[in-house]
């Protein structure tokens, strides 16, 4: 047995592994052969920053000036996907099949990834659901035909999580932490803001969990700075990744609806004169705009939750623009339905994961049985309220999870790594603005939560017995590894 108190896996388990890839792969690569075209929106951007980076000519652009070309340093957009992407170009070349066959990788990665961190905390069948949900995700699997950066994303969140839970020596795991971290912030700077959930994951104590962060945070810092270092020198200021982060404030600060909206230079940066200092400047302007009214600014929360959670939409609206005669109305319609049902009830059933088995005869029954009704409650209001508001079972899992609710479920480093993850994905969206392909960056993690339904109440007499075996060597490791007996225990945006 492992030190969560279930069995170490299998091969039984690399059996299941084996069948999950498979079952993962072969819808995924008809969708990214079948479906995908020229890229679009973001996507036509990544695809040339690729292809620049591939050529030999940096992350950059050509301009006119004066009549004549000039080229010119980008930093808009994080150079993570771009950069990852234009290395494979210059091997493969840049056929439009090349980034889609990518995501088809990348996809079955973070459903393998889901499934072993599912097995650091949950029991077989659990850990396999949780599989089997990532892998049959109708919006990650149409999501391999678009050029965007949620399944690098979601990939590195579910390494992320996977280094986070593992069991090898502290310092080795922060440090590793901070490596995938550090990729991460490339592809996606608000990453940076999942730093804290590698002490969540395991608590330590007070001095090795600032350790820990302290060198994860340096780490992370150190696979950036080439890249900041290459900003400092090119462009008219310093960025540490990109220069979206001000825009995108700004935008949270402005937007009536919630969601993204143009910039323009009325909103307050009539003029500017370069990126950095752009940046700078609509980063003064979404700070001012909270200050003046911070309760205005506020009151848009839930119109930015809304977008972000409510519904399931991105991937199909993208195909659609990429390739309309492929997606005529009635199609469009079916396949924005099918994405937004399926992410629904999985909201719904991840809910649940912060619910424990209310039918016990624990002391804390009655309570899980209420936060039980309060979900059906909720999901019945969604899909019954013409507003659909699905974001607030989002809002629920994090608030179930951690007030001291009697008769809690058993709790696991892989269960607090995803509540944690759903908190941050929250509060980033709060803060800046909303839309639905920001949620996919965390569906893998909400399959495991789902997996994790109603799970048993949460034991305090356990975990002592557990903490003597959480430092034992004979715990697997992150990386898969064959079973060895321990004793018995258990440990609870761009």
């Amino acid at each position: 047995m492992s030190p969560t108190g279930r069995s170490a896996p299998d091969r039984g388990d690399r059996a299941f592994l084996f069948a999950l890839v498979l079952v993962a792969l072969l819808p995924r690569l008809y969708v990214a052969i079948a479906w995908s075209r020229e890229p679009v929106w973001d996507g036509h951007y990544y695809h040339f920053g690729a292809e620049r980076i591939a050529a030999g000519l940096g992350y950059s652009e050509d301009v006119w000036v004066n009549g004549a070309l000039e080229w010119k340093p980008w930093v808009h957009y994080p150079v993570g996907y771009s950069a990852l992407l234009g290395g494979i170009y210059r091997i493969f070349g840049t056929s439009l099949l090349v980034a889609p066959l990518l995501n088809v990788l990348l996809g079955v990665l973070a459903t393998a990834l889901t499934f072993w961190i599912a097995r650091r905390g949950l029991d077989a069948t659990r850990a396999r659901v949780a599989g089997s949900l990532v892998a049959l995700h109708p919006g990650l699997i149409a999501q391999s035909a678009l050029v965007m950066t949620e399944l690098l994303t979601a990939m590195l969140l579910a390494l992320l999580g996977l280094i986070a839970v593992s069991s090898v020596e502290y310092r080795k795991r922060a440090a590793l932490f901070g490596l995938a971290l550090g990729a991460a912030a490339l592809v996606r700077p608000s990453s940076l803001l999942v730093l804290p959930l590698l002490v969540l994951a395991r608590p330590e104590g007070f001095r090795r969990a600032i350790s820990g962060l302290v060198l994860a945070g340096t780490v992370a810092l150190l696979v950036i700075a080439p890249w900041t270092l290459r900003n400092c020198a090119r462009l008219d200021g310093c960025a540490l990744v990109s220069t979206n982060g001000g825009w995108n404030l700004a935008i949270g600060a402005i937007t009536e609806t919630g969601r993204f909206r143009v910039l323009r230079a009325e909103d307050g940066c009539p003029v500017v004169t370069g990126q950095v200092q752009q940046d700078r400047c609509w980063a003064k302007v979404g700070v001012s705009k909270i200050l003046e009214a911070p309760g205005r600014w506020l009151a848009r929360a839930p119109l930015k939750l809304a977008e972000t959670f409510n519904h399931e939409s991105f991937p199909i609206e993208y195909l659609h623009e990429a390739n309309p005669k492929s997606w005529p109305e009635e199609r469009r319609v079916a396949g924005r339905g099918l994405l937004t049902l399926y992410h629904r009830l999985l909201l719904v059933v991840a809910a649940l994961g912060a619910v424990a088995w209310p039918f016990s005869k624990g002391r804390g029954s009655v309570v899980q049985g209420v936060l039980l009704a309060v979900v059906v409650a909720l999901a019945l209001f969604g899909f019954t309220n013409d507003a659909h508001p699905f974001y607030l079972l989002a809002v629920f899992v994090p608030l179930a999870a951690w007030l001291p609710w009697p008769g809690r479920p058993e709790s696991s480093p892989a269960t607090r790594f995803a509540v944690g993850l759903v908190l941050v994905t929250l509060l980033t969206h709060v803060i800046f603005f909303g839309e639905d392909r920001y949620h996919l960056v965390i569906s893998p993690l909400l399959c495991l939560l789902a997996a994790a339904a109603l799970r048993p109440e949460h034991r305090v007499h356990r975990e002592a017995h557990a903490r003597p075996a959480a430092a034992s060597p004979a715990e697997p490791s992150f990386v898969p590894s064959a079973p060895v007996p321990t004793p018995a225990g258990e440990v609870t945006p761009q």
